[in-house]
């Protein structure tokens, strides 16, 4: 249950010492974009002492990793630990690129003690062929828990416009692909990086909480608590769906499939939605 996940630079002493004040549900520790070339190697050597210093307020911590090959290999043994939960992969393009990970991710977990496995993956689309493969990417490994467009990236490679309607679109087919795979998709339809409109920010969450996405990462603490508010239920949406399963429950139980709840038609369909949104 990740409604924001907050992007902070692991070279940043002063982000880090502040993130866990934040209220984000996950902090990215930043090792790819965010990270100069010349940097790289001290950023991993800060990774086990952030990730233990953002997490002490109930926060998951993820480490977003670089991907070619000779960096990703170093980034995943700087990455695993005990405080980790998980890993960024960027600009994803086949099942096989999560495949590879998970089994560096599993030699390092062995290595060092810690359940194979506890390492989760939350795979990012960026590029044309990532999209082409997200079904498969999205059903590669238990470890996938989560997969998002990055719509900067992918806009780029495409030359559309972020925000636009083949954002949209493409935004559409990873929530798809997703969800068939039982995963959550996270993210928003346009870039997470403008933070100075706040207000133009909230009305992106909520076409994108909308079109069925359950959260996203951003760059700017303004932007934590709008995403917490975004994709959370409302008290009211909470009450109408217990009373839908109690109501509907009763119902079942004297052998009526369907019924009527605050003048809405209830059914299998709209019970099952309910008890989702409660188990939410």
């Amino acid at each position: 249950m990740w409604r924001s996940l907050l992007y902070v630079p692991v070279t940043s002493e002063r982000f880090v010492a502040k993130a866990h004040t934040r209220g984000a549900d996950a902090i990215i520790l930043e090792l790819e974009d965010a990270v100069a070339p010349s940097e790289k190697d001290r950023a991993r050597g800060l990774v086990a002492e952030a990730a233990a210093l953002v997490s002490q307020a109930g926060a998951d911590v993820l480490v977003r990793i670089n991907r070619p090959w000779r960096l990703a290999v170093r980034d995943v043994e700087a990455a695993v630990g005990p405080h980790v939960r998980g890993l960024v992969l960027p600009k994803v393009d086949s099942a096989e690129h999560v495949l590879a990970l998970a089994e560096i991710a599993a030699d390092v977990e062995h290595e060092r003690g810690i359940a194979v496995g506890q390492t989760v993956f939350f795979p990012r689309i960026e590029s044309p062929k990532g999209l082409l493969n997200v079904a498969a990417i999205a059903a590669a490994h238990p470890r996938v828990v989560a997969v998002g467009l990055g719509s900067i990236d992918f806009t780029l490679a495409t030359g559309m416009a972020a925000g636009g309607a083949g954002n949209v679109a493409a935004t559409f087919q990873v929530v798809t692909a997703t969800c068939a795979a039982g995963r959550v998709p996270l993210g928003l339809v346009s870039t997470i990086t403008d933070f100075g409109d706040l207000e133009a920010f909230r009305r992106v969450a909520e076409q994108s909480r909308d079109l069925g996405l359950r959260g996203a990462p951003c760059v700017h603490p303004a932007q934590v608590a709008i995403l917490n508010e975004v994709f959370s239920a409302s008290e009211a949406e909470v009450e109408h769906a217990r009373r839908i399963v109690d109501e509907y429950e009763q119902a079942l139980a004297e052998g009526t499939g369907a019924i009527t709840v605050d003048g809405e038609f209830v059914d299998i369909p709209i019970y099952e939605h309910a008890k989702r949104l409660l188990t939410r």
